[in-house]
């Protein structure tokens, strides 16, 4: 018996009856996207299953453009009119559980030992789990095989720890016409992410295990002075730059190096390009940042139950597994699926295999907040405007009000 057929025999079964009015079995699913008319297939075919299994419930799905959807959602459950399950950056989470606004998934252990443990790190908070994790992103270095050669490098072998990664960007900066390296350091919150990538890759934390802030330590002060070094390597007036307008310069030539993920392969046209994992910092090894979106579980619809069996239902393994290889995403699980992905496509190594050693987006309880706060810091740094000691001391006593 497969794990499709389980859940429709079990899980399902308590949802089928029920004495709701009408209008409380409209399971009201926002979704992020703009929708071309096409939708998702295969998430409408899940949908479909489980609408058959569970006779008066229909799941109304509206899509709602990126940028507007998170907030339509939390606006509607603040007036009290909330979508009963909604797709939401798991950043979010922590910050909507404490307002009351969203209910724990409540996992079983089994479900738990289904993803890897720095995945559930992104979705849990005070020992439960806020969301059912749907979409996932681990990142890499990309670098330019063709401004290596004409800079006298090696194009196949990319730079494994910092030392090469600067030296690499100095030579290429000195000897071509391209910058080294691809900065992003607007006001935008992948500039923080670009940030976390070294940060974990040098054996740092923003909070540890324990809810502290730990900005402060030395090997985010260590990684701070790494990022304004490659100020003076990569493109002119990087605070300009937010991690989507790099596509372009790397496209075209201009940059060599810099980290983006999975989705970036399809944004450089014919660059002859190579992946490698983001390089090590002088106390870690190679790390990522790992960022989940989530279905969430609203409060005050009326049919949270139901909600949640839909969730579990659409993010279980096989579900999963077939809406990711469908949609493009990096696959949450370690399921026998994956090798066939590499084997079919070898660039999806390198994001797929960074996975175990990656750390979490921070969970708080105002993500918006601790964004900027870190943001401020690195342009300090960048700008040249503060050491990155006083950046690093100074965002660190700022961010004890956001854990």
């Amino acid at each position: 018996m497969n794990i499709k057929s389980v859940l429709l025999g079990g899980v399902f079964a308590a949802t089928v009856i029920g004495s709701a009015a009408a209008e409380d079995k409209r399971i009201h699913m926002i979704v992020c996207g703009d929708n071309n008319g096409a939708g998702i297939p295969v998430q409408a075919a899940h949908i479909e299953e489980w609408e058959a299994a569970n006779a008066g419930f229909n799941v109304d799905v509206e899509f709602v453009p990126w940028g507007q959807c998170q907030e339509k959602s939390t606006t509607l459950a603040s007036a009290g009119k909330p979508p009963a399950i909604a797709y939401i950056g798991s950043r979010t989470l922590k910050q909507l559980a404490q307002n009351d606004l969203i209910i724990s998934v409540d996992m079983t252990e089994e479900e738990k030992a289904t993803y890897a443990a720095p995945i559930l790190g992104t979705i849990t908070a005070g020992g439960q789990q806020w969301g059912l994790p749907r979409a996932f992103s681990t990142k890499a270095l990309y670098w330019n095989k063709d401004l290596f050669a004409a800079a006298g490098l090696d194009p196949e072998t990319p730079p494994k720890n910092w030392d090469e990664l600067l030296e690499f960007a100095t030579v290429i900066k000195e000897k071509t016409d391209a910058d080294g390296y691809g900065l992003a350091a607007a006001s935008f919150d992948n500039t923080m992410h670009q940030f976390l990538n070294y940060m974990y890759a040098n054996g740092g934390e923003l909070i540890n295990a324990d809810g502290e802030i730990v900005f402060n330590s030395p090997n985010n002060v260590e990684t701070m002075e790494f990022y304004g070094k490659l100020a003076e390597v990569s493109q002119p007036g990087p605070v300009a730059y937010d991690r989507a307008k790099l596509n372009p310069l790397f496209a075209e030539g201009k940059i060599a190096m810099f980290i983006n993920g999975p989705w970036g392969r399809g944004l450089i046209g014919d660059t002859n390009f190579g992946l490698a994992p983001v390089p090590a910092g002088p106390k870690g090894a190679n790390s990522t940042l790992l960022i989940t979106d989530s279905l969430a579980v609203f409060k005050g619809s009326g049919v949270e139950e139901q909600a949640l069996s839909l969730g579990k239902w659409l993010t279980n393994p096989e579900n999963q597994m077939a809406f990711e290889v469908k949609e493009g995403f990096t696959p949450l699980r370690d399921m026998p699926e994956v090798a066939g992905i590499i084997e079919n496509d070898p660039t999806w190594g390198t994001f797929i295999n960074a996975i175990p050693s990656g750390g979490p987006e921070p969970f708080v309880t105002d993500y918006i907040g601790l964004q900027d706060v870190v943001v401020e810091a690195i342009q300090g740094v960048v700008l040249g405007e503060v050491s990155a000691e006083e950046a690093v001391e100074e965002a660190a006593e700022r961010l004890e009000e956001y854990k």
